[in-house]
C-alpha cells in the first residue's frame, strides 16, 4: 500500500511539472470589467512563509482602485494584497494590516513592481520600476498561512471568491515571480531588468495557473 502511495504521488508531481506552461513573452489580458474573470495560480505551499518577495509588470490605464495580487487562506482573505487605489498610491496588506506607499509615477505606463516583507523586522519594501519606496513595517513575527489560493484580477473576498466588479483589474499583467526569501537590491535591479533568478514558488517561466472568464493570454508589446 505505501509503495502504490509512493507511485501515486510521484505521477501526481509529474502531471503536475508537465502541466506548467512558460508564459516567457506573454501576458494575461483581462479585457474588460467583470466580477468573475480571474487567474488562479496554483502552488503548493505546505508550510507557512516567514519571508517573500513577488514582483509582476503590469499595463493599465485604470484611474479607479484595482488589485494586482491577492493572496488567501482559509482563515483570512487579505493575507497577502498589493492593492493600488488611485494613481500614485500603493496598498501593502500583511495578514490584515495594512501599509500606504506613494509613489510619484507617468499615467498609463507600463510598471514593474516587486514587494517583499520580512517576519522577524516586521519591514516592507515596495520597489517600482527598480527603485525602492520608503521601508514601512507590520506584522513583525508574523507568520504566513500555507496552502493559499493566490488569483491575478480580482481581490478575494473570501478563499478564492467574494468578488467586487469595483476592485477587478482591466489590463494585462506578466513576468510574475514569487521567491520565499527577501531579495537583495542587487536581485531586485536584476529581475527588473529582465533577468532571471529562479524563484520556489512561483515561476512565470513554468506557471501552474487556471483562467476562469474572459482572459486572454497574448505575446507582450510593450516593456
Amino acid at each position: 500500500m505505501n509503495q502504490l502511495l509512493l507511485w501515486v504521488s510521484v505521477l501526481t508531481s509529474l502531471l503536475e511539472a508537465f502541466a506548467a506552461t512558460d508564459m516567457s513573452g506573454k501576458v494575461f489580458i483581462f479585457p474588460k470589467e467583470s466580477n468573475s474573470a480571474h487567474v488562479s495560480l496554483i502552488t503548493h505551499l505546505e508550510k507557512p512563509l516567514q519571508n517573500f518577495t513577488v514582483c509582476l509588470r503590469a499595463y493599465t490605464d485604470l484611474s479607479r482602485s484595482y488589485s494586482l495580487f491577492s493572496y488567501s487562506i482559509q482563515t483570512k482573505s487579505n493575507e497577502i494584497v498589493i492593492y493600488k487605489p488611485r494613481i500614485g498610491e500603493y496598498h501593502f496588506i500583511i495578514g490584515g494590516d495594512i501599509v500606504f506607499f506613494r509613489v510619484s509615477e507617468l499615467f498609463p505606463e507600463p510598471v514593474h513592481i516587486c514587494a517583499s516583507w520580512e517576519s522577524s523586522s516586521g519591514i516592507a519594501e515596495l520597489w517600482v520600476n527598480g527603485k525602492p519606496l520608503v521601508r514601512k513595517g507590520l506584522r513583525q513575527g508574523y507568520s504566513l498561512g500555507a496552502h493559499p489560493k493566490i488569483v491575478l484580477g480580482q481581490e478575494q473576498d473570501s478563499y478564492g471568491g467574494r468578488f467586487d466588479k469595483s476592485q477587478s483589474f482591466v489590463g494585462e499583467i506578466g513576468d510574475l515571480y514569487m521567491w520565499d526569501s527577501v531579495l537583495s537590491p542587487q536581485d531586485i535591479q536584476l529581475v527588473y531588468t529582465g533577468s532571471y533568478i529562479k524563484p520556489n514558488i512561483l515561476d512565470w517561466q513554468a506557471l501552474n495557473y487556471k483562467t476562469q472568464g474572459y482572459v486572454v493570454t497574448k505575446p507582450q508589446r510593450w516593456s
